[in-house]
């Protein structure tokens, strides 16, 4: 199943030029600067604005095509979509709330979907209060289920936690990393949010200036050079998909493997086999051309320099290949010259920490090892 969007539209002085085809599956993430169009295309993909021109199809089936006049109305395209604030009634209590959801299907939905996804989000507790006895990321949490008891084939997230302070968002996050790992529900996520966008995104499509600047996978996007004024130069860092080989409970460590070698991680909670996702930051990463002693970092890989992006400043940004694996690294222009970095260079790669960011809310993202 995919989700093609191509349309273009002018908003006052602004003009979107938006084109992109992406496989619906899993989590896939609009990514990019305030006004970038971001809001404005996940609008329309949910039918609440007509572009000008262009055309929007899901799963092969013709959504909007401004050539024959086609456009499907809102509540028949079958998208839940959960805004910034929640919009919750708030003359209804929280069962009453989600139950609206379900007066968009055509049938009932059946006790074990509307108990599982309940349990799911953790709303039980809530289910007798008011919206105005929530916290927000409670209100964020029943407006999610409002959204998926009305049987959507596609869940529209626009920048669900941007109206949350920090702590209300570490309490949502979990619960739509386990929505995107558990559900067979495809996401599209809004988000100028990077850690938001790794933590939880499959693939991204970049926005910039109302185009496309790139899309493709999480892994992919986060270590191009080329996207670092986009993605966020002092965030960036490479998002790597390794698996648990062992643990070490005297150490409260685990050790896992990647295509480019092994890394020690802070002690996940989970078993030897499973799958999990963490950030290697650019400013983390040391080059160095002969293998270091007698150091406190436990995590040393040997890699390959692929490409090398010169910027005015201090600092140069740096690409190694670590098998199949880029990640990047952050050096001065001394320290460049000094160590002769340039492409086919052979480097060892000194990791000195590592963010952890996720596979189903295993460890704290901001668990972090040397």
């Amino acid at each position: 199943m995919t989700l093609d969007v191509r349309y273009a539209h002018r908003l006052g002085d602004f003009s979107l030029d938006i084109d992109f085809s992406v496989e619906a599956r899993g989590v896939t993430a609009l990514f990019g600067p305030s006004g970038s169009g971001k809001t404005a295309t996940v609008n329309a993909i949910a039918g609440l604005m007509r572009p000008e021109s262009g055309r929007i199809a899901l799963a092969g089936e013709t959504l909007f095509d401004a050539a024959t006049g086609l456009t499907v109305p809102t509540h028949k395209r079958r998208l839940g979509y959960v805004f910034q604030d929640a919009r919750l009634f708030p003359h209804k209590r929280v069962l009453a709330n989600i139950l609206f959801g379900a007066r968009r299907t055509r049938e009932k939905p059946a006790q074990s979907m509307i108990d599982d996804i309940v349990g799911m989000l953790e709303i039980g507790p809530l289910l007798t209060r008011y919206p105005a006895n929530l916290s927000g990321g409670e209100r964020q949490r029943v407006a999610i289920a409002r959204a998926l008891l009305a049987g959507p084939r596609m869940l529209l997230l626009d920048e669900p936690l941007a109206s949350l302070d920090a702590p209300r968002k570490n309490e949502v996050l979990p619960y739509l990393e386990r929505l995107g790992a558990a559900s067979d529900i495809p996401i599209v996520y809004v988000s100028h949010s990077i850690d938001e966008v790794t933590r939880l995104a499959d693939r991204i499509v970049v926005l910039n200036k109302g185009s496309v600047a790139a899309q493709g996978e999480v892994t992919d996007i986060m270590s191009r050079l080329d996207l670092f004024p986009l993605t966020g130069r002092f965030e960036a860092g490479a998002v790597v998909e390794a698996e648990i080989l062992q643990h070490d409970e005297e150490d409260h460590l685990s050790e896992v493997e990647f295509d480019g070698g092994r890394l020690w991680l802070p002690r996940i909670d989970a078993a030897q086999g499973t799958r999990v996702r963490f950030r290697v930051r650019a400013r983390d990463v040391v080059l160095a051309l002969a293998a270091p002693e007698a150091i406190s970092t436990n995590n040393i890989l040997r890699g390959t320099v692929t490409e090398v992006r010169h910027d005015a400043g201090t600092y140069v940004d740096v690409q190694v290949a670590c098998g199949a694996t880029l990640l990047l690294a952050r050096i001065t222009h001394r320290s460049r010259k000094r160590l002769d970095i340039a492409p086919g260079r052979e480097v060892f790669v000194i990791v000195k920490s590592i963010n952890l960011d996720r596979r189903g809310g295993i460890a704290p993202r901001d668990a972090m090892v040397s």
